[in-house]
């Protein structure tokens, strides 16, 4: 749904410190649950009983002047296509766009992000090129992560090198764009199944960053068919030893698993048995 002149629906007459609440939840005694995420004038909503959802529906278009535009489709530049059990969301578009407004849409598609052994450190090599230039493709990359885990990596290493950025470093960035040029209808499909076990892969490198000697850690997390939850961020210390860097991957994704777990029960989806971690 979508609001009309969300700014002009109440007149304030008092001091109002603004407070981000943008994810709301509303359960019953009989075990049904309505989930609602609202940004600026946009709000999507789900819910486990139709008739919860239909009363709320109506219950916004009667308060408010709203906009309903049905099954999503489309939100804050994510693609979403539903069938019968089945949903696929992906930012095709998005993709297309980034590649036209950095010159890219003619280029030759590679199969990977990031080269093998790829070591970037922060004098680079060849000249600097545009800082505010590449703060813009760096942003854009960033926010296709958000559906993109495969680039999550390489997005990640450039972003360190924004502030004096050389010809290698875009040499790094044009790779990814290079990678998303051939993979632009990629997305995250997820499926109607009756396993819904949390299951976690994690993963680091040792000593990867080439200034600071530390390793990056990565996770990602799998409820039933399709992957939601991903990271990749570099550690905190210098690790000693491989050991040691692997530790830290898995203390990570061991608190992301905790976090989720708990989401999850507050969702009514409680997880019975452990979780795995790979």
């Amino acid at each position: 749904m979508d609001v009309k002149s969300s700014f002009l629906n109440g007149v304030l007459e008092e001091e109002v410190y603004p407070y981000k609440h943008t994810l709301y939840i509303k359960f019953n005694s009989g075990g049904d649950i309505l989930i609602v995420c609202l940004y600026v004038d946009d709000l999507i909503f789900t819910g486990n009983n139709p008739k919860l959802i239909s009363e709320f529906r109506e219950a916004m278009i009667r308060q408010f002047e709203m906009t309903d535009l049905g099954l999503m489709s489309y939100f804050l530049g994510i693609e979403v296509s539903q069938l019968e059990g089945e949903i696929f969301i992906s930012q095709k578009k998005y993709v297309g766009d980034i590649l036209k407004r950095f010159n890219m849409d003619k280029a030759k598609p590679i199969l990977v992000p990031v080269e093998e052994k790829l070591k970037l450190t922060k004098n680079g090599t060849g000249d600097f090129v545009d800082a505010t230039y590449f703060r813009k493709l760096v942003g854009s990359l960033r926010y296709l992560t958000s559906i993109r885990p495969d680039i999550t990596y390489g997005v990640r290493l450039i972003s360190r090198f924004m502030e004096s950025p050389r010809q290698s470093h875009l040499q790094a960035a044009k790779i990814i764009l290079r990678y998303i040029q051939g993979t632009q209808s990629d997305g995250i499909f997820y499926s109607k199944t009756n396993d819904s076990s949390l299951v976690g892969f994690t993963d680091s490198d040792w000593a990867g960053d080439m200034m600071q000697r530390k390793s990056t850690s990565g996770y990602a997390f799998y409820l039933g068919s399709g992957v939601f939850s991903w990271s990749s961020k570099k550690q905190q210390v210098v690790a000693l030893s491989t050991t040691e860097a692997e530790y830290m991957a898995a203390t990570s994704s061991a608190r992301q698993a905790l976090w989720s777990r708990r989401m999850l029960g507050f969702l009514q989806h409680k997880q019975d048995s452990p979780t795995k971690i790979f």
